[in-house]
């Protein structure tokens, strides 16, 4: 196991640069994941740690080696993709110990590290069985399988459940998780899916544009977003981002005005009257009332535990998530009251959380 440093990395392509100088530090053994939108870098980036791409400039240390001009197999990396890269005409325990085959390993130890693998991955009954005769998360795990075997300082995902379907998604996620924890094996997981990083991670790296929002744990992310754009990346349904004014500021207290509605929250330093903000809450963090957002119902969406209502406010949608089956219509006009105690507020022109 290692830690792994990303230090002012770049990487153009050709005049174009897409990664701007990002410092990452990962510790060792820590499970740390790269979530952000599609073309934000993070795959770029993975793929620059295994060394499958080219670095610019910056430098990137596993321990305490500049890996930069390391082949990808002189890195002691593991790689597992998207699309598990099995060669068919091989079994399970063939894929598995392919490496170590061409590593020149004995064969006895190959065997013997192949049956570890095959055991911790509950894949013994299928070592005989050819790729085709398995289930796409038989196949990650194949994938996952060929990784371990190696014993490398530091195993990289690149969006590993894409191409699964949404219970296997959720089930390869646990497994994936209990891996780690069971192997205490360094690892940088690249996904789009902010649930997969919640719901994964020891550490969050939110990218976008080719350069860090923030980096932090789950919670403290979602907790305390550093910005509108982790704001709104972050949660399942997004946080509702609704723009106003400040009015008045008197007496600890900042009167906020949005749209045809008034509010009042305890002030924050660098806040001035007239300033424009944004206001988040959590869908979570929304009630009914008999005041508050004047809303008009759009949609009702029924999950079973919970039902997801979108609102029309004004020019804009607001979504809340009640555990209670209220009976709402579309076309119901409602009042929305806010959990005070919730509220985010956000530079109107930097778009910067107000603490």
């Amino acid at each position: 196991m290692a830690e792994v440093s990303v230090k002012n990395l770049r990487k153009n392509y050709g005049a174009m640069e897409v990664i701007h100088g990002i410092d990452v530090d990962i510790a060792d053994g820590e499970f740390v994941v790269l979530v952000g939108p599609s073309g934000c870098g993070k795959s770029t980036l993975l793929r620059m740690i295994a060394g499958l791409e080219e670095v610019t400039s910056g430098d990137i240390l596993i321990g305490d080696r500049r890996v930069n001009h390391l082949s990808p197999n002189e890195r002691d990396i593991a790689m597992v993709f998207q699309s598990y890269a099995l060669y068919p005409h091989k079994t399970v325990e063939a894929n598995m110990g392919f490496s170590l085959k061409l590593r020149k390993m004995d064969k006895a130890e190959i065997k013997k590290r192949v049956a570890e693998a095959a055991e911790i991955l509950g894949l013994t009954p299928y070592l005989d069985r050819f790729p085709r005769a398995l289930s796409g998360g038989q196949r990650q795990r194949v994938a996952m399988g060929r990784a371990i075997v190696r014993d490398p300082q530091v195993f990289l995902f690149d969006e590993p459940l894409s191409n699964l379907d949404a219970k296997l998604r959720v089930q390869m996620r646990t497994e994936i998780r209990e891996l780690h924890l069971r192997l205490q094996t360094t690892t940088v997981y690249v996904t789009h899916d902010q649930i997969e990083a919640m719901t994964m991670a020891d550490k969050i790296v939110v990218l976008n544009g080719g350069n860090v929002e923030q980096v932090g744990s789950p919670l403290a992310l979602y907790d305390r977003p550093k910005n509108r754009f982790v704001a709104s990346f972050i949660g399942s349904p997004s946080m509702n981002l609704i723009d106003g004014t400040v009015r008045e500021i008197s007496g600890g207290q900042a009167t906020l005005v949005l749209g045809d509605l008034t509010v009042t929250t305890p002030t924050r330093p660098g806040l001035t009257e007239g300033q424009k903000i944004t206001l988040g809450v959590r869908p979570e963090h929304l009630s009914l009332s008999n005041a508050g957002l004047p809303v008009k119902v759009r949609v009702v969406e029924p999950t079973g535990s919970e039902i997801h209502v979108v609102f029309q406010f004004q020019a804009q949608e607001i979504t809340a998530i009640f555990r209670d089956r209220h009976p709402l219509s579309p076309g119901d006009t409602v009042h929305l009251a806010l959990d005070m105690g919730q509220l985010h507020l956000f530079d109107g022109a930097t778009g910067n959380r107000m603490e």
